[in-house]
């Protein structure tokens, strides 16, 4: 989001919607290729918000401007269309398809009052949009469905729909259904179902409407009686039903309201055929988003609590209301700095408004808990890269602001008298580390600015410091989302390189052992003289590590002797790696009474313990997660096929108790078998699959074989 105008020629800023009622919020879902960004910029064009419709080929689309989209020809980040159709503001939200950019879709859906599922005609859905059908089901969100590129040579309508209707339900019914034209191959038009008239585009946008031709009668009476069904079993009028069995005719306006109500509230979910290139059912589909989805004011507004955490309460999106708004995207702009996107839930924004910006919560993400209270710059409309000034934004709506210098996307806004913290949405958890380094030694400031701004605006990516290896690692959610994080990174002006990422391991002893520190110097004045022997005995993993002193009597070299021996387990014996699972005792030593010091018995007790290992046969231990796989039925086979393959042990599987079809299989695997398993398990299952872990415990590296 950024430049003060559009390339494309807008007609101009949209005004300033004033009501709640008059907003629709649509966010766009579907797989990657299925048509999302195409279809916003055609309905962008067909309200006459921009001139003409870009290409996403060419790089030319509202949606798809952020560098990285351009260049990897889909869509990364969430973008935000508004457009007006019959007096109503519709926010289009359109989503990333592919599975890396789950956050920005989770953000959309945040967002959104709606969900239009688009599916193409020609490749039909995968596993992703399945899953995501029954994420909004959870949460009542109203559903469509856009059957899209209905121009190309395999497109099939009526097994799109046959496919939506097997994996969506059967309460997803199509609205409409394409009319060919004189060539036989062509959509020319659509069929109403429910007022049985023709859509005709032969002549272009709007669609002439008239009567069907007796030859489109069949179609529409086949079809027609089970959307007629649908709609009648949600009415509120409980004689509808009776009457239409009975035989009688069912005023169009009864249905149409009893339609639009069923498709608000969750209970129908329309099809609708649709052809970005031809402008095939754009104008139908706008009617649909304007007349049938909800206004903000009928769906309830996130749980809000005080910055303690103490409950408030539900707020009901009163323009007039509590200030609450979320942060759903933070860009940066060179010229407008921080740029964010907000949804604003309660209460009405308005430039240069004092406001509480709180952020609680994902400290485990490398961004710690914050709150400030700043000043609004300016409130914007955005229409992907463009932002046009508005005078305010009321509850319901969408706006972009400057000027809040510490947001961060997640974070909530609320007026400073009364700050609230909106309950955040789900977030998947990175499982792809990316180790990166300063490409110079003078770097190191610059790769650090702009790590804050890429944390700031995308709350997927975990940062991680590890003090062991002293690598600087970005968790990732796949190899197409580090790659547009590096990306982001460098045009933000950072400097760096990749490097392996390497897994910190631990050394052991594996017998028992003993030794002898001895540390004498005579350098002039007070010497050095300390002198310990002791034991060092294996423990069970995950024991820790155990000093004891056995000496008794005489000088107490014991607490020297113990620091020494436990600063020189942390720096490693063999291979430079913390030492874990050991009993030290001090079995003996002596004492100068004029040359010892602290310091010496420090020195001895390193030197025992280095002595004991050239008896006590250390080994290498690598650490070993607990993962636990979330997979389709159809890939189990596949899952348990692999695991061995990286030395993991299958602990057991089970039925998925929050999904049916679905199975949980429990493993053991080394980390280092993990490196890239976020990037395997997708390609293997399909994109059907996902995993958590957990650090479980440490085992012995395998020993190399010839």
């Amino acid at each position: 989001m950024a430049q003060k105008n559009h390339e494309k020629g807008s007609t101009g800023g949209l005004p300033g919607a004033t009501t709640p009622d008059r907003v629709r919020n649509v966010v766009l879902v579907g797989h990657s290729g299925a048509g999302k960004t195409t279809l916003v910029e055609a309905l962008l064009a067909a309200s006459g918000t921009i001139d003409r419709a870009g290409s996403v080929t060419a790089g030319t689309t509202v949606a798809d401007h952020d560098p990285a989209a351009v260049r990897q020809q889909r869509s990364v980040a969430l973008s935000c269309a508004p457009l007006e159709h019959a007096g109503v503001r519709v926010n289009l939200l359109d989503t990333p398809g592919y599975g890396d950019f789950v956050g920005e879709l989770r953000a959309g859906l945040r967002a959104a009052d709606a969900a239009l599922f688009v599916v193409s005609a020609v490749d039909g859905m995968d596993a992703a949009t399945a899953a995501l059908w029954e994420e909004c089901a959870a949460v009542d969100l109203p559903r469509a469905v856009a059957v899209a590129r209905l121009d190309h040579p395999r497109a099939d309508f009526d097994e799109a729909v046959a496919l939506c209707q097997r994996v969506f339900g059967d309460d997803v019914l199509p609205l409409h259904l394409p009319m060919l034209g004189d060539d036989g191959e062509s959509v020319a038009g659509l069929l109403a179902l429910v007022t049985r008239r023709v859509h005709d585009y032969s002549a272009g946008l709007p669609a002439a409407v008239r009567e069907p031709d007796p030859q489109h009668l069949p179609a529409i009476a086949e079809s027609r009686g089970e959307l007629i069904e649908g709609i009648i079993a949600e009415s509120e009028d409980e004689t509808l039903m009776d009457r239409y069995l009975d035989g009688a005719e069912i005023d169009t306006d009864v249905l149409v309201g009893d339609l639009e109500k069923a498709v608000a509230r969750g209970h129908l979910y329309p099809v609708l055929p649709v052809c970005a290139t031809t402008g095939v059912g754009l104008d139908v589909l706008l009617d649909t988003l304007v007349s049938a989805f909800p206004p903000p004011l009928e769906r309830p507004v996130p749980a809000v609590t005080g910055l303690d955490g103490s409950p408030r309460p539900p707020l009901a999106g009163d323009p007039d209301g509590p200030l609450v708004a979320e942060v759903v995207r933070t860009t940066v702009d060179r010229h407008l700095g921080r740029v964010c996107l907000v949804r604003v839930f309660s209460g009405t924004l308005r430039p240069g408004q004092p406001v509480h910006v709180a952020g609680h919560g994902r400290a485990d993400r490398g961004r710690p808990d914050h709150d400030t209270d700043e000043r609004i710059g300016h409130l914007h409309r955005p229409l992907g890269a463009a932002l046009r000034e508005v005078a305010g934004c009321v509850a319901g709506d969408i706006c972009a602001i400057t000027g809040v210098g510490g947001a961060q996307t997640g974070d909530t806004v609320s007026a400073t008298d009364e700050p609230l913290l909106i309950a955040p949405w789900e977030m998947p958890e990175p499982l792809l580390p990316v180790a990166v380094v300063p490409r110079h030694p003078d770097d190191g400031d610059a790769l650090a600015r702009s790590l804050d701004g890429l944390i700031a605006g995308d709350p997927t990516v975990r940062l991680e410091r590890d003090p062991q290896t002293h690598q600087l690692v970005l968790w990732c959610m796949g190899e197409a989302h580090a790659d547009v994080v590096l990306d982001r990174l460098r045009a933000d002006g950072a400097e760096l390189d990749t490097e392996p990422v390497r897994v910190p391991l631990r050394e052991t002893f594996t017998q028992a052992a003993t030794g002898h520190g001895r540390h004498v110097q005579q350098p002039g004045g007070h010497g050095r003289y300390a002198v310990c022997d002791l034991t060092v005995e294996p423990l069970p993993r995950g024991a820790g590590i155990e000093f004891v002193d056995r000496v008794v009597g005489g000088a107490d070299f014991g607490p020297a002797v113990e620091k020494g021996v436990r600063a020189q387990l942390a720096r490693g014996l063999v291979a430079g790696q913390p030492v874990v699972d050991v009993l030290v005792t001090l079995v003996d030593g002596r004492a100068h009474g004029v040359d010892s010091s602290d310091a010496a018995f420090q020195a001895a007790g390193a030197l025992a313990l280095r002595d004991a290992a050239e008896r006590g046969a250390p080994t290498l231990l690598e650490p070993v997660d607990e993962v636990v796989v979330r997979v389709a039925d159809s890939a189990v086979g596949a899952v348990l096929h692999d695991l061995p393959g990286r030395r993991g042990r299958v602990l057991g599987t089970e039925a998925d108790p929050d999904a049916e079809g679905r199975t949980l299989i429990r493993a053991e695997v080394p980390a280092l078998e993990l490196l890239r398993y976020a990037v395997e398990l997708r390609s293997l299952t399909a994109g059907t699959a996902t995993f958590r872990r957990t650090f479980s415990h440490y085992t012995p590296t395998p020993t190399p074989t010839n």
